[in-house]
């Protein structure tokens, strides 16, 4: 397994490792919605809600936006000049607002304070859609502006596919990862050394699956989000009847026999469904929230587990505000806050 990367180690060797979320940003970044297609009756409804994201998330760190063109990028700045402080536009073509997925991971050597990011290859979900090129560029742009090093594995993982503790330990699921849609010529011992060397892993849980609704066949940022080191919330479905039950109480099972990078249990603190939310089956779920450096957004679906959901995150992050900003619009595109964001760690 070799890098083609600046530099000729891989980053676990160099001493870089992937921060959790909420260890401190110096930024996060986010591309303005502008695909038709992704929001066929809803785009003016998510800008809206886009506008509340960054008034949120700029009171204490940058905000990244990437805009197609000058016209885009007036018109975000015009409608953004309420809140334009620590807001950023740059001029850089997309295809669709999902940065989480084919954005930069930024990985961080914080004994030399030295950030630098690993450049997977995007094929938009197992090539469900096109034209993903754009889109699996973007983490060469960003690495180009910050003129940092960029590590390229050479092989296809999305940033919603896996979530860390910023300690060595990582979950992630087979119905994502071991999809032949994605990296068909690789075995499971080996996608979880590429994870291991790009991401300074040491220890990787696997669970079942995703929910239904989902097109990127399963990411585990729709179901299972660490807390803190050593705690981790997991959605559960109360409805027996509900197609999601029986792989959310397996991956349940899971954790509750999973164990961190120092071979301690791990604390699972079940979190509620909002079940269907439309005719339609939509990736609806709380869990799919972004931790800011003193927020953290999460999805509400105008349903009677939003003030659960809610009041449960907030005990978890007693020193940030939790808020909820109603997202049917959003999910309405098959995703959420965690989907549309990527976190720049301070290095």
């Amino acid at each position: 397994m070799k890098s083609t990367a600046q530099e000729e180690a891989l980053p676990k060797s160099l001493g870089y490792r992937m921060p959790a979320e909420w260890e401190f940003h110096s930024g996060t970044w986010i591309t303005w919605p502008h695909n038709i297609e992704t929001w066929p009756n809803s785009l003016p409804e998510v800008e809206e809600i886009y506008a509340k994201m960054v008034e949120a998330l700029s009171r204490n760190e940058q905000v990244n936006i990437l805009v197609d063109n000058i016209e885009m990028k007036n018109y975000v700045i015009e409608k953004l000049k309420p809140i334009s402080e620590n807001v950023f536009t740059h001029i850089v073509t997309t295809f669709d607002s999902w940065i989480r997925d084919y954005g930069p991971m930024f990985i961080v050597n914080s004994g030399a304070k030295k950030l630098g990011l690993v450049d997977w290859r995007f094929n938009a979900w197992g090539g469900k859609y096109e034209p993903w090129p754009y889109d699996d560029d973007i983490p060469s742009k960003i690495a180009l502006m910050l003129d940092i090093p960029i590590f390229k594995p050479e092989i296809i993982l999305e940033g919603g596919s896996i979530e860390v503790n910023g300690f060595g330990s990582c979950i992630t699921t087979e119905s994502c990862l071991l999809n032949p849609n994605r990296n068909p010529s690789l075995s499971k011992i080996q996608i979880e050394e590429y994870l291991k060397n790009y991401l300074g892993l040491s220890n990787i849980i696997w669970l079942k699956g995703g929910i239904a609704g989902d097109d990127t066949d399963g990411h585990i940022d729709d179901t299972v989000r660490f807390v803190n080191a050593n705690t981790i919330v997991c959605c559960l479905e109360e409805d027996q009847n509900d197609e999601n039950y029986s792989v959310l109480m397996e991956n349940y099972s899971r954790l509750l026999n999973a164990s961190d990078q120092d071979g301690k249990k791990l604390s699972v603190i079940p979190l509620p469904m909002p079940g269907r939310i439309d005719h339609n089956r939509l990736p609806a779920s709380y869990a799919n929230f972004y931790i800011g450096n003193d927020v953290v957004l999460v999805p509400t679906f105008d349903h009677p587990n939003d003030k659960r959901a809610l009041r449960i995150l907030q005990g978890l992050f007693p020193k940030r505000e939790v808020v909820g900003i109603y997202s049917k619009a959003l999910v309405e595109g098959f995703g959420a806050f965690h989907c549309l964001t990527q976190q720049q760690p301070n290095p």
